[in-house]
């Protein structure tokens, strides 16, 4: 709940890949155009908040080589639509890499700390959320797993050097990916002053009875967690929640939880998610994974995990997501005019 006398913020957002312009992702996203027609249809969703990487690799792709044209577009493009931006700091660059890998944590904590500030820096009149590396907690996004021990103490050298670089800044743990134990190390491992708000991801199969629910007493655990803690006052935010919502006739895999839903029954799991989570007013922030469909990416049903579709067509899951965004807004008398 907002301080008494501030005006409640809107709570939805999406995860979308605006920074894909690469081969090994079909060009998602090649120019201006692409990024303009999608930010006029999350403005229209009512979507108040983007979650996207600024690779290290593109914008350092040779040490103390810096382009940042790519991101600057971005930027401008949403921050046109007034749509706020919560930047993922991550992952590895090559030429950092002891081993080599995308997804291992720099040979130098330092190089990714300059890289990190000069990020924050630049953009710090028009970013104010910024989160350090995605999923930790996970083999496929951070290589070395030992309990989040050496992520813990990466964090506790870089969030000081991005207060640093904009004291106004809000820093958010990596999202968690594998629930309330992930959570516990964060703060058994001491990272507690070192991210400002709680961030997590939640996924539930919407063909199975009762996951709504279950997807509402996650955050109610952490919550639990963060009070024994001393650490109330934070606020959660769930940067990845979301499911497959595939055509009828697509032949595809089926996504990590089991059968894919097809494009109704994901409108509907919006529907149930997002009534919950609001309901309980624990989670800040929501942000629905993903808001495009990718093209054969995944090559499973986690290519149609969008609101719309890859040609932008919208799926019943958009105006499911808006109708939600109409509610909320009508329910906190928020103006018309406001995403």
């Amino acid at each position: 709940m907002p301080p008494k006398g501030k005006e409640e913020e809107s709570p939805f957002g999406v995860l979308e890949f605006m920074h894909w312009d690469h081969d090994w992702n079909c060009h998602k996203y090649p120019d201006r155009k692409s990024l303009e027609r999608a930010a006029a249809l999350m403005k229209e969703a009512g979507i108040g908040i983007v979650r996207f990487d600024f690779l290290w690799e593109d914008i350092e792709p040779t040490q103390g080589k810096f382009n940042f044209e790519k991101y600057d577009l971005i930027v401008e493009v949403l921050s046109k639509c007034n749509i706020k931006i919560l930047g993922i700091l991550d992952y590895c660059a090559s030429w950092a890499a002891g081993s080599g890998e995308w997804n291992s944590l720099p040979r130098e904590n330092r190089l990714f700390i300059n890289y990190a500030v000069r990020v924050i820096s630049r953009y710090k009149d028009k970013v104010k959320y910024w989160e350090v590396w995605n999923e930790p907690d996970s083999s496929t996004y951070l290589s070395k797993q030992d309990g989040l021990k050496s992520y813990c103490a990466f964090l506790k050298e870089v969030y000081p050097a991005a207060k640093l670089a904009d004291p106004d800044c809000k820093i958010l743990n990596g999202g968690l990916a594998l629930g309330l134990t992930s959570v516990n190390r964060l703060y058994d491992n001491g990272a507690q002053n070192y991210f400002d708000i709680l961030n997590i991801h939640v996924f539930e199969n919407p063909l199975y009875p009762g996951r709504a629910k279950a997807v509402a007493a996650y955050p109610k655990m952490c919550r639990k967690v963060m009070v024994r803690k001393g650490d109330a006052e934070k606020e959660i935010w769930i940067t990845e929640i979301g499911c497959p919502g595939v055509k009828r006739g697509v032949d595809t895999a089926d996504w990590w939880l089991g059968k894919n839903p097809n494009e109704k029954q994901q409108a509907q799991w919006v529907k149930d998610v997002y009534a919950e989570l609001l309901k309980q007013k624990i989670a800040s922030k929501i942000f629905w994974a993903f808001f495009r469909d990718c093209n054969g990416h995944w090559g499973s049903g986690i290519d149609y995990f969008g609101l719309v579709r890859w040609d932008f067509s919208l799926k019943p899951a958009y105006n499911s997501y808006r109708e939600c965004y109409g509610d909320w807004r009508n329910n906190t008398g928020r103006s018309q005019k406001s995403p």
